[in-house]
């Protein structure tokens, strides 16, 4: 059984990586995570960045880069991906006047066009979702569907996130079946069962992880990554739990494919 690594989002960790970003780090490796997923690089140069990494023995499972740091700055954007170490770069997170229709036709050009280069350079471009690209365009499909169904698999691939797919009333195991192989980072996220249906703890809320990590193999996922965008706990205590779950999983052999 392929055993998946497990990388926080370094975006859950905002505030306290503008305090200390090495040192912010260096926590992260000590609660056992395997890698980061990076939201900027707490104003280093990839190249220390990357010296941090090894010395903590982290990996980069990939990086958040804003829409218009793709559209303008590619090129820069691919060579730190290089330096880092990430195979991975996804797009984030699309700006509330880019969501009409006519935004979304144009951003699967865009995408299906950032994709292409990234692959010239052995980079791989994902995109993220939130709840607002589960809305209905007038063909029937959702934007989401749209986005990864008109653009090629070579070019673009996905960044499920199972926390705003079950808060939009969609089954993330359906998703994940549906682009298997297609599915490289998951990004795991709880939800509590109240009206409120806020962010949560992994296994302290109604998401039914264990049945997304059953898939891991059979989807070919590379990596977990565990986000908390918001907590009512301190982050550091937010993802310990959350790590902890899935370490406990993982002992039962849940993580990656079936339990034995």
């Amino acid at each position: 059984m392929k055993k998946i690594p497990i990388a926080v989002q370094m975006y859950t960790l905002r505030e306290e990586s503008e305090k200390d970003f090495p040192g912010t780090l260096k926590k992260v490796s000590e609660l056992g995570f395997d890698g980061v997923e990076f939201a900027g690089y707490g104003g280093l140069p990839p190249k220390e960045v990357k010296f941090i990494l090894d010395k903590l023995g982290l990996k980069a499972a990939g990086s958040h880069v804003p829409l218009e740091d793709l559209e303008n700055n590619l090129e820069q954007v691919i060579q730190d991906q290089k330096t880092l170490g990430s195979k991975y770069i996804v797009c984030p997170y699309i700006s509330e006047n880019r969501r009409s229709e006519a935004d979304y036709q144009k951003l699967i050009s865009l995408l299906e066009k950032i994709g292409q280069r990234c692959r010239q350079e052995d980079i791989t471009l994902l995109y993220h979702n939130h709840d607002f690209e589960l809305t209905r365009l007038s063909d029937g499909r959702m934007a989401l569907e749209a986005i990864f169904d008109d653009t090629s698999p070579e070019n673009l691939k996905t960044e499920l996130d199972v926390y705003w797919l079950t808060k939009s009333g969609e089954n993330p195991i359906e998703w994940i079946n549906r682009y298997k192989n297609r599915t490289p980072i998951i990004h795991l996220k709880d939800m509590t069962q109240d009206e409120e249906q806020f962010f949560a703890e992994l296994g302290t809320g109604g998401v039914d992880i264990e049945s997304i990590l059953h898939l891991g193999e059979s989807a070919s996922v590379e990596w977990w990554v565990v986000e908390q965008d918001q907590s009512s706990l301190t982050p550091f205590k937010s993802i310990e739990i959350s790590m902890n779950y899935l370490k406990t999983l993982m002992n039962n052999e849940y993580i990656g494919g079936k339990r034995q």
